[in-house]
């Protein structure tokens, strides 16, 4: 191995260390620091501030760019063990995972593998019905992607603003504008659109600005007062603590809080630049950051896919498990780093030539590209019945959202749906829970003579309050407005029956467990439920009220996949009913619906839960889609008890 190099920064190092430490402290759980993927943020400043001093360096040396050497290096520095990890995460994907999941996270290592994964998050994270994240073993490349985009586009700015007009002030003038748009467009979006705002690369752009005008700031300036460079350091580390011990997975990010990560690094890179070697900066120098940060970019590969599958293996991890699966993640990275990641790097024949290391690398992309394309492919080529009747079930939508009657959440106008030409009409109100019941209703109201119309909007209760979206991160504001126009719709329309379901309040609760959503009390939710059912019921509708169904700590359909791949029982998945029905906060809604006048409580919790056991897989049927909603074949299956328990009560 070769000397360190003379512009070597210790303590950059332990910063790298500080950042990877964050992240995997916050995705192995540990519940103390919330805010640990802002370590991400960390990266950023830091290849802004490395890539910008390196480039700024050679402009000024040279008057150019010598852009195939630059590519050269990043693609030995990044690529092959990235790429390595990746192969190595399919390779257990196909022991650990259901065939259906093989398939969809194959995709996912397919754009990690061409560095665009960012891009197809952004995608995922608006489709209302997609998989978990938590579950994608690639997830964590997107930052890495970001990154790769940033590699492309920053020389071109450099070089540009230096052919406009040579000189530093150009460059940092070029830099400071491009990181005052992009934070500008992040911060709004982050209210607005928050996936843009978090994915895409543009948008984290001002984050590599921060870190390049660090480069870029002269060092003297903090030279000549030691001591307030030390106080520097310190608000740095202090900033950097701060985001990890407060921050929480559902605030507002990155937009304005992502400052103070930012500002914290770049605290640090510029008392480092300026030559304090005590106090905070000398700690990062320390032995053991300097060898964790050697090693942060295969600990970022690493950490991920590790307790990903190890919370698949095992329903609930304890600490010493989660400690087992730090030991091995030290142990991974640490092989990759010595015989993957540094060798390739510091190769001699690779460093002789650009071309000797990017024509490998385009075809380590493209071969990476290729073969997670070809896993998709093959996962799913030969699936049993079984499998491919679980994939079926969860694939089929319900009957109105099928036919794109369930709107969208910015939608503001109710746009219903007719279902049959009945001469009487039935109305189902409500949001997605309403919707899984769309299929036995629609049915059975064809068989009794009634078209069922729809007034249904994702994640908008009937119940009048407002609560919180994880999806907008903000109140759902565009529910309330839908909620009162579709109710004043019903009452016009002068239905024989409105048949009304929403998630219920525990399902939300458990949804949003650990993520500091604000919560909606108790009260307010009797409230508003009663205030809906009573405006219905003083216009002289006939009211069916649908208890939610159980709910599920895990979606359905990958855990029974994954025990049937496995050679185990659908029941492994199976939930006790005190966890999954919550009986207590059903007999509460039981009472607000029965004590309204011309308004009934159908309750279908039997065909689910028996006295302790809420089943998942019921008469060779997956019972549903996900975490809790209804697969649409068993939905059918439910008709006749539809017909009974909620037709019937037009006649009352």
């Amino acid at each position: 191995m070769s000397a360190p190099s003379p512009d070597f920064r210790p303590d950059i190092e332990g910063l790298r260390a500080l950042a990877v430490a964050g992240v995997v402290a916050f995705h192995f759980g540990l519940t103390a620091l919330p805010g640990g993927f802002a370590g991400v943020d960390i990266f950023f400043v830091i290849s802004g501030y490395l890539i910008t001093r390196h480039l700024v360096g050679e402009i000024s040396g040279t008057g150019r760019l010598d852009l195939l050497r630059f590519y050269a290096r990043r693609a030995r520095r990044l690529l092959p063990a990235a790429l390595f990890v990746i192969a190595a995460t399919l390779a257990a994907g196909a022991i650990i995972l259901s065939p259906e999941e093989q398939a969809l996270y194959s995709k996912g290592a397919m754009w990690a593998s061409a560095y665009v994964i960012n891009l197809w998050l952004i995608r995922w994270s608006f489709d209302y019905f997609a998989n978990d994240a938590a579950n994608n073993p690639f997830i964590h490349y997107w930052s890495l992607s970001v990154e790769e985009q940033f590699y492309l586009a920053w020389p071109a700015l450099l070089m540009l603003a230096t052919w406009l007009r040579p000189g530093k002030r150009a460059i940092m003038l070029a830099i400071g504008i491009a990181g005052l748009v992009s934070f500008a467009v992040c911060a709004w979006l982050t209210t607005v659109s928050q996936p843009w705002a978090f994915y895409f690369a543009p948008l984290r752009a001002w984050e590599f600005a921060a870190g390049g005008l660090a480069a870029m700031a002269p060092a003297w300036l903090l030279q000549k007062h030691p001591r307030l460079a030390l106080a520097l350091s310190l608000c740095g580390l202090a900033l950097i603590g701060f985001a990890y011990l407060t921050f929480s997975e559902e605030a507002p990010f990155p937009g304005f809080l992502a400052l103070i990560p930012v500002a914290g690094t770049v605290l640090l890179l510029l008392a480092g630049a300026a030559g304090v070697r005590d106090g905070v900066n000398a700690a990062l120098a320390l032995p053991p950051l300097q060898w964790i940060g050697k090693l942060s970019y295969s600990l970022y590969l690493w950490h991920w896919p590790v307790i990903v599958y190890a919370g698949m293996l095992v329903e609930e991890l304890t600490f010493p498990q989660r400690l087992v699966c730090l030991g091995l993640t030290l142990a991974l990275s640490a092989l990759t780093y010595h015989l993957i990641e540094n060798p390739i790097r510091r190769n001699g024949w690779l460093m002789a030539n650009a071309a000797r290391a990017l024509v490998p690398a385009l075809l380590l992309t493209g071969t990476g590209v290729a073969a997670a394309y070809g896993n998709a492919a093959f996962a799913v080529r030969d699936l049993d019945p079984e499998q491919r009747s679980i994939a079926a079930s969860a694939a089929q939508p319900a009957t109105a959202r099928a036919k794109a009657c369930v709107e969208g959440y910015d939608t503001v106008t109710p746009k219903p749906c007719v279902f049959g030409n009945g001469r009487r009409m039935i109305a189902l109100f409500g949001d997605s829970h309403a919707d899984h019941w769309s299929t036995p209703l629609i049915e059975a109201g064809k068989k009794n003579g009634y078209r069922v119309e729809t007034w249904l909007k994702s994640s908008c209760r009937p119940s009048r309050f407002s609560f919180y979206v994880t999806k907008l991160n903000r109140n759902y504001r565009e529910c309330d407005q839908w909620r009162e126009q579709a109710i004043k719709e019903i009452i016009a329309a002068k239905p024989s029956l409105v048949v009304i379901s929403e998630l219920s309040l525990t399902s939300s609760r458990k949804m949003a467990a650990g993520k500091g959503e604000p919560d909606t009390p108790d009260a307010v939710w009797r409230a508003g439920l009663r205030s809906t059912l009573t405006t219905l019921s003083k216009a002289g509708l006939k009211i069916a009220f649908i208890r939610d169904v159980p709910f599920n700590d895990e979606n359905v359909d990958t855990c029974v996949a994954r025990a049937l791949w496995r050679d185990k029982a659908p029941s492994l998945c199976d939930q006790t009913r005190s966890y999954a029905a919550n009986d207590a906060m059903a007999a509460v809604e039981r009472e607000i619906v029965t004590s309204v006048p011309n308004a009934s409580y159908v309750d279908l919790t039997d065909r689910f839960c028996n006295t302790t056991t809420c089943h998942v897989f019921i008469d060779g049927k997956l019972a549903f889609r996900d975490q809790h909603h209804l697969a649409t074949p068993f939905a059918e299956s439910l008709e006749p008890e539809v017909e009974k328990r909620v037709i019937s009560k037009v006649g009352r």
